[in-house]
């Protein structure tokens, strides 16, 4: 059940305000002068393969950290429940920090990107970024820590990697088509932030209610 959330979670960062306009414009980089889709396609395979190695070594930090803090990860569970809580109040707008919300505005030079530098490319997305899908990827984070499993919270990261990569990769060469699936997501952003703030929040109090549970059990 956590690696069907967590993977949710990667789409959710997809469908995000602040990445799913700019999809367009990113898989217009991965384009050569001569347009080739089977270049576009090689290319966005190369990004999204630098965002998830960047995601899985956050996995291992995040699985190695419950690793040490075992013996507290009562407190530690509590701890980031409240910090979890924190983040989704400023996804749906209820708060508003500024360092949750800032990102950075990639630029690439106007040379065609090959396999390698897409890879590049990616993992500077993943840095420039996180502060955008930083309420779904704390939430993967969070679940990785508390495994106390360096294993498993990579895996668990891999797993969010692919819930973002997948439709990433499926937008190269269906961009066209998917056009009025993204207006509709666009038109009920809304809806979709309230439904997958709430899911964030209810993850946070979930966290601190086990915590809890446990100290006192």
């Amino acid at each position: 059940m956590e690696y069907l959330i967590t993977f949710i979670e990667g789409i959710a960062s997809f469908i995000s305000p602040c990445v799913l306009p700019i999809i367009p414009v990113y898989i217009s980089y991965f384009a050569t002068t001569d347009k080739s889709e089977k270049r576009a396609i090689v290319n966005s395979l190369g990004f999204v393969l630098g965002f998830t190695i960047v995601f899985i070594l956050l996995g291992v930090f995040a699985g190695t950290f419950g690793k040490i803090v075992t013996r507290y990860s009562d407190y530690v569970s509590i701890v980031l429940g409240i910090f979890l809580i924190i983040v989704s109040l400023n996804y749906m707008g209820v708060l508003s920090i500024k360092v949750l919300s800032k990102t950075r505005e990639m630029k690439k030079d106007k040379k065609d990107l090959t396999f390698v530098a897409s890879i590049l490319f990616g993992m500077i997305f993943s840095l420039s970024w996180t502060p955008c899908v930083g309420a779904f990827l704390a939430s993967a984070l969070v679940l990785a820590t508390t495994t106390g499993s360096i294993l498993k919270g990579s895996i668990l990261l891999l797993v969010y990697s692919l819930g973002l990569a997948i439709p990433f990769v499926m937008t190269t060469f269906l961009l066209e088509k998917l056009k009025k699936t993204f207006d509709f997501i666009k038109k009920n952003y809304k809806v979709i932030n309230l439904v997958a703030g709430l899911i964030l929040l209810s993850s946070g109090f979930w966290n601190i209610v086990d915590g809890i549970i446990s100290i006192f059990s």
